[in-house]
């Protein structure tokens, strides 16, 4: 059997955009929802979110949809981190949480959006753990919350199923999105064996997909490598200028010093590597 990769955008939104049962499973299990607020049912809602005013820029997410109690929820699969994606995230929530408010409804009918963001890749170095949940919360008192907005943050590459417990539901359907690509030779039988899994499985099986569908993963994976490419190159690019931009300013700071003890233009150029007339400039 020959696997795709889920987290493609052509997968990831024929799994999780046209399929509610896998998708409210989905959620259940990544959202911190208490059992009793679990979500039942789940209306699909056009991806793209539109403002009420013209002049203000539409944005697409990958998913989203609403529950029975109007609750909004919009996932994500991002390949690579930016900080721009972060304030994409961010724009995109407080959007979602706004536009019945653009559309005349009343303020105390607006309900709670949560935006879960999958990522494939490091976004926060300085954590350990890989799930990151925000909201708003009181400074002083962390017990108090506003919880309208709650935004999830998923670093897949430093999950491990290291524990089922209480949350075996969320670590099957992580090792779905983690293990399965097309690399894939054996599929643990614990994950083909439970319903909801086992069937976001067969919907990523290579022969469920025709030739446009397949061209387009392609076309997608090959987009994905060459924004890596330049974030890579603008990273070290960025280095090497940070690096040529601190070995002059230290030779500077040494010609003000050897200026300072008269010492001649001749020698402070040999020992700085500036020229006489960047050397002069400092004098004056």
């Amino acid at each position: 059997m020959k696997y795709l990769d889920p987290k493609s955008d052509v997968t990831f939104k024929k799994v999780f955009g046209e399929h509610k049962e896998l998708l409210i499973s989905f959620l259940n299990a990544m959202l911190p929802l208490r059992e009793e607020n679990y979500i039942v049912t789940l209306e699909y809602l056009s991806p793209e979110l539109v403002p009420i005013n013209p002049d203000k820029k539409d944005t697409i997410v990958d998913v989203r949809c609403k529950d029975k109690d109007g609750r909004q929820f919009i996932v994500e699969m991002q390949m690579y981190w930016t900080n721009a994606f972060k304030k994409r995230a961010l724009l995109n929530t407080c959007k979602a949480y706004s536009m019945p408010a653009e559309k005349g409804e009343k303020y105390t009918e607006l309900k709670p959006v949560y935006t879960l963001s999958l990522v494939n890749d490091i976004a926060f170095p300085e954590l350990d753990e890989f799930y990151h949940c925000y909201k708003l919360t009181h400074t002083q008192n962390t017990t108090y919350t506003i919880d309208d907005i709650m935004m999830i943050f998923v670093e897949l590459p430093k999950f491990s199923p290291k524990s089922y417990n209480e949350k075996k539901m969320q670590v099957l359907w992580l090792r779905y999105l983690t293990e399965i690509n097309e690399r894939t030779q054996y599929v643990d039988e614990e994950l083909i064996n439970d319903v909801n899994v086992g069937k976001a499985l067969s919907l990523v099986e290579e022969s469920a997909y025709t030739d446009d569908e397949l061209y387009a993963i392609d076309h997608y994976w090959d987009a994905v490598s060459r924004e890596r490419t330049a974030l890579a190159e603008k990273y070290e690019k960025g280095r090497a200028e940070g690096r040529e931009e601190g070995a002059k300013s230290r030779s500077v700071e040494i010609a003000r010093t050897m200026l300072a003890m008269n010492m001649p233009l001749d020698t402070i150029a040999q020992a700085t590597g500036l020229s006489k007339e960047e050397i002069k400039s400092l004098s004056s």
